[in-house]
C-alpha cells in the first residue's frame, strides 16, 4: 500500500524538493504551506507521516503539533532551523517522533522516513495476543485497544523491534526521546512501569535486567 506523507512548510522550494525526493521513493505526497492548512488537510486526507516545518505563518509548528496529538499518534517529524536544546525538549514533549535541524540533506530525511516504516512495518504483531498497527499508532490485547501516550507506544515499539536483545537505560532514553539524557534515568523505569499496567498480563514479555536496562522476549 502506497504511503502518503504530508510536507508543511512555507517554503515553496523546500516543499518541492521534498516532494521531489519523496515521490522518487514511492511516496504519495501532499503539501501545505502553512499550520492551518495543514490541519484542513489531516481532516480530510488519509495521512501516514507529517513532516512539519515549525516557523510558519496561520498556525506554527508547535501548534499544529499540539493539535494533531489531541486526535491522532501520527508519526510527526519536525523541520526547524532551531538548533537549541530546549526547542527539541519542546517538540518531543508535544509529542513529535523526530526532530531534525535545518540545514539538512534532502536524502538523509528520505532515508529517515524509508527507516520509519521499515520499523513500523517490522513492529506490527511482536506476539501472540498483541498488535501494534503502526500506521495509527495504536496497540490493542485481545482485541481491547490500550491507552498508550505517544512515548509510551514509541517506547514499546522500540522494545518489540529490538525483540531478545538487551537494552540499556541509556539506550532506551537516546532512541525513545531522540537526545543525549544527563539527567534521571528513573524515567525509564517510570514509563516501564506505567506501560506494564497498560499491558495487564501481556507485561510479562517487558524483562527487566538488574542494574542495566530491560529486554523484550515473547520465547518464556
Amino acid at each position: 500500500m502506497i504511503k502518503t506523507v504530508l510536507v508543511v512548510d512555507d517554503e515553496l522550494r523546500m516543499r518541492k524538493l521534498l516532494t521531489d525526493f519523496l515521490t522518487r521513493e514511492g511516496y504519495r505526497v501532499i503539501e501545505a504551506d502553512n499550520g492551518k492548512t495543514a490541519l484542513d488537510q489531516l481532516y480530510t486526507e488519509k495521512v501516514d507521516l507529517v513532516i512539519l516545518d515549525v516557523m510558519m505563518p496561520e498556525y506554527d509548528g508547535w501548534t499544529v503539533c499540539r493539535e494533531i496529538r489531541k486526535s491522532s499518534n501520527i508519526p510527526v517529524i519536525m523541520l526547524t532551523a532551531k538548533g537549541e536544546e530546549v526547542d527539541q525538549l519542546l517538540g518531543f514533549e508535544l509529542g513529535a517522533d523526530e526532530y531534525i535541524t535545518k540545514p539538512f540533506s534532502p536524502r538523509v530525511l528520505t532515508a529517515r522516513v524509508n527507516a520509519f516504516f521499515r520499523r513500523i512495518q517490522n513492529n506490527q504483531a511482536p506476539c501472540s495476543g498483541l498488535l501494534m498497527d503502526p500506521t495509527a499508532r495504536f496497540v490493542s490485547i485481545d482485541g481491547d485497544r490500550l491507552d498508550l501516550t505517544p512515548k509510551e507506544y514509541d517506547l514499546l515499539s522500540y522494545l518489540a523491534e529490538n525483540q531478545g536483545r538487551a537494552l540499556s537505560r541509556e539506550q532506551i532514553l537516546n532512541h525513545v526521546w531522540n537526545y543525549d539524557y544527563f539527567g534521571d534515568l528513573r524515567t525509564v523505569d517510570t514509563h516501564i512501569n506505567r506501560l506494564r499496567t497498560k499491558m495487564g498480563t501481556q507485561s510479562i514479555f517487558i524483562q527487566t535486567i538488574r542494574g542495566f536496562g530491560y529486554r523484550f522476549e515473547v520465547d518464556r
